[in-house]
């Protein structure tokens, strides 16, 4: 289903150089030509080829080093194809760039100056994993990690700043990127992430709408208003088949009604794990919760309708079926070790101030839920890094992108309680389309055959190829 414009057609995280001259060319000609008569590559012209290569692999490096701030880590290959480890000192705060900088790591899969580049966030620790959009279009590739996040931290009392934590100054990090490497990469560059990389392309093409030539967001889950949760609610009123809905509801209410018995399933688990939830959670009886109010969303963020005939019948299930089940669909741990300054933490210090949250009702669990309020982000969060919601940053980028937004795609999944408050296209050559059936892993390659050919030719004129 594809919508254009308008009026037309977890909680895990949402979801974690030179330009080839002509000799270059006609050596690519020559060995694509010979390879498809079935021969082989002249030695001379492979050694050429291999020599030719080893020069701009050390034209490119040398360019990157000499972009003031940038250090080449190492450089290795992917493919065939330089892949280089960088780090860039950016400011901590792009507003007074004189209060200290810190280390931002990102890599580049090196191709050719002349081809597109694909800008890609994961909009939490740094993933270098070819992208769709790269494939499609035979691209490189800017891989970056989001500020506070792993390595890419201020160190000593700014790292603990958390107030500089926010969309703009990461669009501010992904905007000067972006300006010194396309000193380098002389393609059409588009942006593109999934789930809160999605949103992060999002926001730096909103902050910066003259850095790219294009946006194709996959997932990206729109908050705009957080005080309204009606579109979540009614995708859990929606979704899959009531029978599957009736019966992923009453694994999650027996699940707390059996609480006292299953309390000791879950301690032992966390024992033999090393799992504490003092810093976060705070107690076992709250982690627990916190889980349980997590499963029928995470059942369909990596599930589908297909998953449905394997729900237990929630009353004749004996304890140890109950709670295996539930631990191989959606029962996911909220502990201390992954959550915090050093793991996902950063991500709900952003839901918690900007980016929005779901606080679903729950109405068939309100009598059997000890923690009435604890279904919210800074509920996970140490005490330090919590924080107070302001939505009028992404509410301004809602409105931009509906209004004037150019040449931006977006892709959700049918099934996915992340694509169920979307982004709207503006009428400005921008797109929507969503995949039938499809949880938090769609994509434009699983999108019906004449809506998937129709995004690959979008895509690719907005790169400049066929």
């Amino acid at each position: 289903m594809r919508n254009q414009g308008r009026g037309q057609g977890r909680r895990q995280g949402p979801g974690q150089f030179r330009r080839q001259g002509a000799a270059a060319l006609l050596c690519a000609g020559v060995m694509a030509g010979t390879a498809a008569l079935g021969g082989t590559v002249p030695a001379a012209a492979a050694q050429g080829d291999a020599a030719g290569a080893a020069v701009q692999q050390e034209d490119i490096r040398a360019q990157l080093a000499a972009v003031p701030g940038m250090s080449v880590v190492s450089v290795t290959d992917k493919e065939g194809y330089p892949f280089y480890t960088l780090t860039y000192a950016q400011p901590v705060d792009h507003g007074n760039p004189e209060a200290g900088t810190f280390t931002q790591r990102l890599t580049l899969w090196h191709k050719a100056a002349a081809k597109p580049t694909v800008f890609y966030t994961g909009g939490y620790t740094l993933s270098s994993s070819t992208r769709e959009i790269t494939k499609l279009l035979d691209a490189n590739q800017v891989s970056i990690e989001h500020r506070y996040f792993a390595e890419s931290r201020p160190k000593g009392a700014a790292g603990d700043d958390w107030s500089k934590l926010t969309v703009r100054q990461e669009a501010g990090d992904e905007h000067r990127v972006t300006q010194a490497l396309r000193t380098i990469e002389k393609g059409k560059w588009l942006g593109t992430g999934g789930s809160k990389g999605g949103m992060t392309a999002t926001y730096h093409e909103r902050f910066y709408p003259k850095d790219l030539d294009a946006v194709v967001a996959f997932v990206a889950p729109n908050d705009a208003d957080n005080k309204n949760d009606s579109g979540y609610e009614n995708f859990f009123r929606t979704v899959g088949t009531p029978e599957c809905r009736a019966a992923l509801n009453a694994v999650q209410r027996e699940m707390l009604v059996r609480r006292d018995a299953l309390i000791p399933k879950f301690e032992a688990d966390a024992a033999a794990a090393g799992d504490t939830f003092e810093e976060t959670l705070g107690t076992t009886d709250r982690a627990y919760e916190f889980a349980v109010l997590d499963q029928v969303w995470n059942f369909w963020q990596s599930g589908t309708v297909d998953d449905c005939p394997t729900v237990p019948d929630a009353k004749k299930a004996t304890d140890d079926e109950l709670y295996t089940w539930s631990k191989g669909h959606g029962f996911s741990v909220y502990q201390d070790e992954t959550l915090g300054t050093n793991g996902t933490g950063p991500y709900y210090r952003q839901a918690a101030t900007q980016l929005g949250w779901a606080d679903l009702r729950f109405k068939h669990l309100k009598d059997v839920r000890h923690y009435p309020d604890i279904y919210q982000p800074n509920s996970v969060l140490p005490a330090a890094m919590r924080g107070t919601y302001d939505g009028s940053a992404i509410s301004g980028v809602d409105k931009w992108v509906r209004t004037r937004g150019e040449r931006m795609m977006f892709v959700y999944g049918q099934n996915d309680p992340w694509s169920a408050e979307r982004f709207t296209p503006s009428r400005h050559d921008s797109y929507r389309y969503v995949v039938p059936g499809s949880n938090h892993g769609a994509t434009i390659a699983k999108l019906p055959a004449d809506e998937q050919a129709e995004a690959v030719a979008i895509v690719k004129r907005w790169a400049g190829v066929r």
